[in-house]
């Protein structure tokens, strides 16, 4: 593999790199002129991985692309930009981008001039853009995530000058406003409040991906959100990678719970906010939760583990005890509030007392819905290089138990909604069944039901008749 001299190559080293310096703040957004009509006639496809903030670097990827000309492929047979915006949280992620490169390589074959582009957080991992390199020679565009602004001449080196283009920068980050946007949905959107992350977990590999934690001005937001609400949406999300750290970083210091509370003002319908560390969660933002009925009583509160030790070695900052404590904090303050989190299970060395003090948060808790995983190890991290002797076979055990008991309190929890009316924002119409419809309820529960005339974007009172344990269902009053 020959490295050339204008590509930009991913160094974790210096992505873990944090100053004082200022954030870099661009207002304006200039789409360089020999790129105004690149995409005419042309189309785009992409295929989006992992979590919200990638859903909103999506939508900010197609929306720079139809700014100069693209549109959406209707097949990918005659697609002219494939883009991958991946995920880097977990190894399977990472099987499952190179297995749709690979499929991709029949189109490349009939097609040269074929753009497939990857980004997102896997492109910021030096191993990840080393296995590109050496074994997928139709990747001709590289990106990182700090690089989306740049996509417009990127994409016009690859098609116009015919160039591989590797532009991933490691760096701490700017603040970008005023960039383009395709939303994806009508009344439901992401609302990106903070970028990066500087809590440094020691399995987790996005401070390194998405640079340091850096806040948008508050009044950015509130105007951006004011839009949307001008637009006709229903609710919104606040996006960031831990948003109860938001406005630490800011001159003027300002905290999420402020934040949150101007943002009910505005009077959108529906507010929720993802993802909360449990470190940051204070008083303040659950009296404000409380206090007002257009946020959501639906909080996701990542615990990962339930034992102190396996927390420490993870770096996460608190103990068991103290989540608890927060834990009973929300749900005596918040009325029919339904908590989620999620769980590693396997972290290196994990021994059975702290599997079972594990599950016993999790008896303790009885949470509406946990995302539990088998620890991955992300190289560069930390954790990758903890020894570990456990067999993967007794993680697979853990992981099953773990689900056995969670998911029995989560049907117990989908049971007592029976016999209610919930308020259903609806998402769309099933394809299989004619006048039954799905969308979520005010504590993020799923609901399938039957009713008619009835359209995406509505807010319908269903009553409840049956419960599963991912789902309930019902029939529209």
């Amino acid at each position: 593999m020959k490295i050339k001299e204008q590509w930009s190559l991913p160094n974790l080293k210096e992505a873990a790199r944090r100053t004082r310096s200022a954030v870099e703040r661009v207002d304006h957004y200039a789409i360089p002129a020999n790129t105004f009509d690149l995409g005419v006639g042309k189309t785009y496809h992409i295929s989006t991985y992992g979590c919200q903030a990638n859903q909103r670097d999506s939508e900010t990827i197609a929306g720079i692309l139809e700014t100069i000309g693209f549109k959406p492929a209707e097949d990918l047979e005659h697609v002219d930009v494939i883009i991958l915006n991946t995920c880097a949280i977990r190894q399977n992620a990472e099987e499952k981008v190179l297995g749709e490169i690979g499929n991709f390589k029949r189109l490349y074959r009939s097609n040269k001039d074929l753009v497939i582009g990857v980004c997102g957080c896997m492109s910021q991992e030096d191993s990840f853009v080393k296995t590109i390199l050496e074994k997928y020679p139709q990747v001709r565009l590289l990106f990182g995530t700090h690089n989306i602004q740049d996509l417009p001449s990127m994409l016009y080196d690859a098609m116009v000058k015919h160039e591989k283009v590797i532009k991933i920068y490691s760096k701490e980050g700017e603040v970008y406003e005023n960039l383009p946007v395709k939303r994806f949905e009508h009344h439901k959107a992401w609302v990106n409040i903070m970028y990066g992350c500087d809590k440094f977990c020691t399995y987790c590999i996005v401070p390194y991906t998405r640079g340091k934690q850096r806040s948008r001005y508050m009044s950015e937001i509130l105007k951006e959100v004011r839009q949307l609400k001008e637009e006709g949406y229903k609710e919104i999300t606040l996006l960031g990678q831990n948003v109860n750290a938001y406005g630490k970083d800011l001159e003027e210091p300002i905290d999420f719970a402020t934040l949150l509370e101007e943002v009910a003002k505005i009077g959108i319908p529906r507010i929720r906010f993802m993802t909360s560390h449990p470190w940051d969660f204070t008083n303040e933002m659950v009296d404000v939760i409380a206090k007002y009925d257009n946020i959501m009583p639906f909080i996701h509160l990542p615990v990962q583990s339930g034992d102190d030790e396996i927390l420490k070695r993870m770096g996460r900052r608190y103990s068991a005890e103290s989540y608890m404590r927060l834990y009973k904090k929300i749900v005596d303050t918040i009325p029919n509030v339904a908590i989620s989190t999620d769980i590693i299970v396997g972290f290196p060395n994990e021994s059975d007392e702290a599997f079972e003090n594990t599950l016993e948060l999790v008896r303790q808790c009885q949470f509406d819905n946990a995302f539990t995983f088998i620890y991955s190890p992300r190289p560069g991290t930390p954790a990758a290089k903890m020894e570990d002797e456990i067999d993967e076979e007794t993680k697979r055990q853990r992981l099953y138990r773990l689900n056995e008991v969670w998911n029995g309190y989560a049907l117990e929890k989908n049971k007592a909604y029976i016999g209610k009316t919930v308020k259903v924002l609806v998402d769309g119409s099933s394809k299989r069944k004619e006048d039954v419809y799905s969308g979520y309820t005010e504590t993020n529960k799923l609901v399938n039901f039957s009713g008619t005339n009835i359209e995406p974007g509505d807010l319908v009172d269903v009553y409840i008749t049956d419960a599963k344990t991912f789902s309930l269902d019902g029939k529209a009053v």
